[in-house]
């Protein structure tokens, strides 16, 4: 395992993902006794149900970084070393943080705290995601599972975060839990949307430099291309198709590389819904 200049931009990145992500929950979060997904919302249920039942006020990250911590000791194994290294770094950060920093309350209106609070949320966790780390928790199983089926499973969170909210509006009302419902939806699209990793396409091009475009393409990325010769239909010149199928995060570096190699290169991009059979995904370090 080595670090790189890459790696210090990651942990400065890290560190402010970490940062914005507490000021959700003190300034967003707190003020409105919302419910987040995963892990931050079964530690704010024990913070209020401790708070409520025997009058102790525990820290939001305390309970926050003890639970997250105790599941690296269970995926060390699984996923890559220093993606677990950054997460225990964004995770103790934003612990820290939420701790330490004082906010103000920015508004009243739930609609509004559920909205943008759940964006600056995904915002916080899309950012750490793009910087080789997650918020630990759930987000391991997510990503654990996107590794396995070969695309994004980000939005099945939101069944998964559904008990808690159930016991939360047992407990405190079904407002909160309502509330908490379209927070936690606009936070996970907004990942969804940030996080390209495991989302793939199919690039189809059309070239009169194959093996040039080829060998570009070899250079930049581990996967393999299926040609075809083909012919136009206009003019009836030969010309050959070349069909790649990266991940959205390669997208812009194949693209580049391609009309480097032939800036005539005519290109289609289409979403892949599901791959089954041999895909290369680069795992996580």
């Amino acid at each position: 395992m080595t670090f790189t200049k890459k790696d210090i931009q990651y942990i400065i990145t890290i560190a402010f993902s970490a940062l914005v992500y507490a000021f959700g929950i003190e300034s967003f979060v707190s003020s409105g006794n919302l419910f987040p997904g995963g892990f931050a919302g079964i530690s704010r249920l024990v913070v209020m149900l401790i708070e409520r039942q025997i009058g102790l006020v525990i820290p939001f990250g305390v309970i926050y970084w003890i639970m997250n911590f105790t599941v690296v000791l269970f995926i060390w194994n699984r996923i890559g070393h220093k993606f677990v290294l950054y997460s225990i770094l964004w995770f103790s950060l934003s612990s820290l943080f939420s701790i330490i920093i004082n906010v103000p309350i920015v508004t009243q209106d739930m609609l509004l705290i559920a909205v943008f609070g759940g964006l600056i949320n995904g915002f916080a966790i899309g950012l750490a995601l793009r910087s080789n780390a997650s918020s630990g928790g759930t987000d391991f199983i997510a990503i654990d599972l996107s590794v396995r089926l070969k695309r994004p499973t980000w939005n099945y969170l939101l069944g998964l975060n559904a008990f808690v909210l159930m016991l939360a509006g047992l407990a405190f009302g079904w407002d909160k839990a309502l509330y908490s419902i379209i927070f936690q939806y606009v936070s996970t699209q907004v990942v969804n949307t940030m996080h390209q990793r495991y989302k793939i396409t199919r690039v189809q091009v059309i070239t009169d430099h194959a093996d040039k475009v080829c060998d570009a393409v070899f250079s930049t990325v581990r996967h393999g291309i299926t040609r075809i010769e083909v012919e136009g239909a206009f003019k009836h010149q030969p010309h050959t198709m070349l069909l790649i199928t990266v991940n959205n995060y390669q997208l812009p570096e194949v693209i580049n590389c391609i009309r480097k190699a032939d800036e005539h290169a005519f290109m289609t991009l289409n979403a892949v819904e599901k791959i089954i059979g041999n895909y290369y995904q680069k795992p996580l370090e």
